[in-house]
C-alpha cells in the first residue's frame, strides 16, 4: 500500500474510533486565556492546566489584569503548573508585548506569535487553528510519536514532521487530526508500552508488535481492535 492510500486508510479508521475529537486545553472567547494556557502547558497536564487557569483568570481575567499585578502574583497562582518563575516572567513579557508591541491586539500570524516569549511553531499553530480557522497542524510529542510510528512522517524535527503530514492530509483534517493523534497517543499508542494487540490501527502499522506475524497469518479471532473514542476535553 502506497503512503497516502495507508494515510487515507488510517484517517478514516482514526475518525471511527474518536468521532468527536477536540483540544484538551480548555478555550473560551479570549485568545490571551488559550495563549496563557498554551505556555503552562509545557511540562505540564492539560488538566491541571484547566484547573489552575480557571483559578488565575478569575482573579485576573484580560492581559491588563497580569500587568497591574506584576510576576510574582501570577507566579503565586500559577505554581502547580511547574517551572512557575520562568512561566510568570513569559506571561507578564507576554502581556506587555500585547499593549507595547500589538495595540492591545492578539496577532493572527504564526511568525508574529512566536515573537511571544514560550510561543513556537506548536503553540502558534494551535493559536491560529483553533481560534482564527487557519488550517495548521500542531506537532506535539503525541503527534510526533504516533505519526512516526504509523509511517507517516520521519525524524523528531517538529518543523519537517508538520510539512510531511501537510502533504498527505487534506487542509480541513490538519488540526483535527493533530488531536486524534493526542486521542489515540494517551489511550492506546503510548510511549511506553503501547496496546499493540488491542490497536484499531494495527493492520496499517509498520511498527505494531507481531505486524509481520499478521500479514502472514492474518487477524487473530476474539481481539478487540479499539481506541477510546473522544467525547470533548480530556486528560
Amino acid at each position: 500500500m502506497r503512503k497516502q492510500e495507508r494515510a487515507d486508510a488510517i484517517l478514516r479508521k482514526l475518525h471511527e474510533l474518536y468521532p468527536e475529537t477536540a483540544c484538551t486545553l480548555d478555550i473560551d472567547e479570549n485568545v490571551f486565556h488559550l495563549l496563557v494556557r498554551a505556555v503552562l502547558s509545557a511540562q505540564c497536564t492539560d488538566v491541571r492546566v484547566n484547573q489552575v487557569t480557571a483559578v488565575l483568570f478569575k482573579k485576573f481575567p484580560d492581559y491588563e489584569d497580569f500587568l497591574k499585578a506584576g510576576e510574582a502574583k501570577i507566579g503565586e497562582i500559577i505554581k502547580p503548573c511547574g517551572f512557575w518563575k520562568v512561566k510568570a516572567h513569559y506571561l507578564y513579557e507576554m502581556a506587555r508585548m500585547i499593549r507595547d508591541d500589538f495595540n492591545g491586539e492578539i496577532p493572527k500570524t504564526q511568525d508574529e506569535l512566536q515573537k511571544f516569549p514560550g510561543v513556537g511553531r506548536k503553540v502558534a499553530n494551535l493559536i491560529v487553528s483553533e481560534l482564527f480557522g487557519i488550517p495548521a497542524v500542531v506537532v506535539d510529542t503525541h503527534c510526533m510519536r504516533v505519526s512516526g510510528r504509523l509511517g507517516l512522517s520521519s525524524g523528531k524535527n517538529p518543523a519537517v514532521i508538520e510539512k510531511e503530514l501537510m502533504k498527505i492530509l487534506p487542509e480541513e483534517e490538519w488540526a483535527p487530526f493533530g488531536h486524534r493523534m493526542v486521542d489515540h497517543g494517551r489511550a492506546v499508542c503510548m510511549a511506553r508500552g503501547p496496546k499493540c494487540s488491542e490497536c484499531g490501527l494495527s493492520d496499517l502499522c509498520p511498527s505494531a508488535e507481531g505486524a509481520d506475524a499478521k500479514k502472514t497469518d492474518g487477524k487473530k479471532s476474539g481481539t478487540k481492535k479499539y481506541g477510546k473514542g473522544s467525547k470533548g476535553k480530556k486528560a
